[in-house]
């Protein structure tokens, strides 16, 4: 199983850790990805984040919706409710998307059951965040959970798949190609 470190700013701040902390952890850990998400700041905030996480850390570099700054990064990702934001047709909200971050970019988003799996099949993304898996303390606003249905939903995307909420560096599912893990590595 693969790690995809997701590094939350609040997450952070409620704990009094910085983001070169929790870059370090991911990094013990052989993170592949790291995605900064960050839904309180300015764009020169997070960009400055970006600038700092990309000097100690040369993986992979996602930011989480703010894709006006995908110069600083090497993708995008994505939440279904901020893709309605961008237009309120999903699938050219991706579009539009993809025409700003330009194919060489990761693009990704998150989906949280077997229909929007199908509907990000026909999508141009590289990977989909699949859960939430578990309850998980950091997300309030999770309208469901998937438990060990999450193998078998995972099985319908034509996309890498990311497990998200509540994922352990020890969980090994089928069908997942990440485990995405924010709070759960400074355990």
């Amino acid at each position: 199983m693969k790690l995809y470190a997701l590094c939350d700013q609040e997450m952070l701040d409620s704990r009094g850790l910085s983001v070169e902390y929790f870059v370090n952890i991911a990094k013990e850990h052989n993170a592949e990805i790291i995605q900064y998400r960050n839904k309180n700041a300015d764009i020169a905030y997070i960009k400055q984040q970006l600038i700092n996480i990309r000097k100690i850390y040369d993986g992979f570099l996602i930011i989480n919706d703010a894709y006006e700054l995908i110069e600083f990064c090497d993708g995008v990702h994505v939440g279904q409710e901020d893709l309605l934001k961008i237009d309120e047709d999903i699938f050219k909200a991706v579009k539009i998307l993809r025409s700003v971050i330009k194919s060489e970019k990761i693009l990704g988003i998150s989906t949280h059951n077997k229909e929007e799996v199908l509907m990000a099949n026909d999508m141009d993304l590289n990977y989909i965040g699949l859960g939430a898996y578990r309850n998980t303390s950091t997300k309030k606003d999770i309208s469901g959970v998937l438990g060990s249905d999450i193998e078998k939903i995972a099985s319908f995307s034509k996309h890498l798949v990311g497990a998200i909420g509540g994922v352990n560096l020890d969980d090994n599912l089928e069908n997942i190609t990440y485990n995405v893990i924010g709070s759960g590595l400074l355990k």
